[in-house]
């Protein structure tokens, strides 16, 4: 096996992967439905905050594709995760267990509550959190005290575990949930990136207790900005929706708050978008399974690269496709990266694992060489369903 990555081969490969010839970024929304008629709706009306028909029907519509039984929408999915480690009991003080590899606001969330993060290692299967080596983790440093687990390296409370389905490739949620009963911690699913994704014919990110999307701007759809919360709990729906508007008591015109709240309500503007977005559902996924097959066919023989492929358990929304290097060439992915981005190739590293980053460095953590190993071989290519052209039946 090559102990030199074949730069020029890699960018060659993926150049012939995708359309023309100009800069392509990693991915791009594409609007291609009913976004400019219903936006205007909301103008015409001036119902454009959030206040408006478009919040309840994409709420709805949500919970509908996703066949959660609510679906509370929030200005972005910061916002969704952080509503929702609160709604489970998370305080000040406590532990959170999330994976070391994610974007920062998994941990962000957690530590908006005064809550620490507790970094866990990486499955190289899923990208995602190891349930098994967590469980072995566990049961090191861990007990059940009255109810509570508790670490017993620093006597602070582990009140819930936050797993991320990275690019879009769910963790395996059935062992993950045996350790959470073992363990009595509530699960909480970083699904930002997941829409779309089905585990074992589920659809992520109410599996648990609840779970949080993203419409960013560069998600498999957009609202601009904003996420949702999704949960089968109609008793945690109804207080995360509260706690989302500013913990307003219900009145016609009497403003009383009976707690501190968030203004996190998504916007009319932004929810128009969204249910035009999620109309577009089943052509965006067609297509973007369509560029990692594409992908994967044209990087079979191509030696010291793998393409990332959902796990058998899974149907993948590949929201980001990945190309996994080999051991032996990691050291050479910055390379790879300047000249991909050189020839109009958006191509980026995997994020700076957590504990690297200076407020997170003194956090407590397991042995993360997985995760080590997969932040300095992971590079996300193109990925945007623009891709590909839209099929004549969509």
């Amino acid at each position: 096996m090559s102990t030199s990555l074949n730069v020029e081969e890699i960018v060659s490969t993926l150049r012939g992967c995708l359309p023309g010839d100009g800069a392509l970024g990693l991915h791009e929304p594409e609007f291609a439905g009913r976004e400019w008629a219903y936006v205007k709706e909301c103008l015409d009306t001036e119902w454009v905050s959030s206040a408006g028909a478009y919040v309840d029907r994409f709420e709805e519509d949500l919970a509908r594709y996703t066949e959660a039984e609510h679906a509370i929408a929030v200005v972005n999915g910061t916002a969704a995760l952080h509503v929702g480690l609160r709604v489970v009991g998370v305080e000040v003080g406590d532990e959170v267990l999330v994976p070391a590899l994610t974007f920062v606001a998994t941990a962000n969330a957690v530590s908006y509550l005064g809550a620490v993060p507790h970094f866990v290692d990486s499955d190289e299967r899923t990208l995602g959190l190891d349930p098994v080596k967590l469980n072995d983790y566990l049961g090191e440093i861990a007990e059940v005290r009255e109810g509570t687990c508790v670490n017993t390296r620093t006597d602070r409370p582990i009140t819930a575990v936050m797993p991320m389905h990275t690019f879009g490739h769910p963790v395996d949620l059935d062992p993950l949930q045996e350790v959470c009963e073992r363990f009595h911690l509530p699960l909480v699913e970083d699904a930002a990136e997941a829409l779309g994704t089905r585990y074992k014919g589920e659809h992520t990110g109410h599996r648990g207790r609840c779970g949080a999307l993203s419409f960013n701007g560069n998600k498999t759809i957009t609202t601009g900005g904003g996420g949702a919360l999704l949960t089968d709990d109609a008793a945690l729906a109804e207080r995360a929706r509260h706690l989302t508007t500013v913990a307003k008591q219900d009145h016609p015109w009497a403003y009383v708050h009976d707690e501190v709240g968030y203004n996190y309500r998504m916007p009319n503007l932004n929810a128009a978008l969204g249910c035009a977005q999620l109309e577009q559902m089943p052509s965006f996924l067609e297509r973007k399974r369509a560029l990692a097959a594409r992908y994967h066919d044209a990087f079979a023989d191509v030696e010291g690269v793998t393409v990332v492929e959902e796990p058998g358990f899974a149907r993948s929304n590949y929201w980001l496709n990945a190309l996994l290097l080999d051991e032996q060439v990691a050291d050479e992915r910055d390379a790879l990266l300047e000249r991909a981005n050189d020839a109009g190739v958006g191509a980026r590293p995997a994020w700076t694992l957590m504990p690297k980053l200076p407020m997170y460095e003194d956090c407590p953590r397991m042995d993360l060489s997985v995760a080590e190993s997969l932040e300095q071989r992971i590079v996300n290519v193109p990925s945007s369903a623009s891709l590909v052209p839209a099929p004549a039946h969509s």
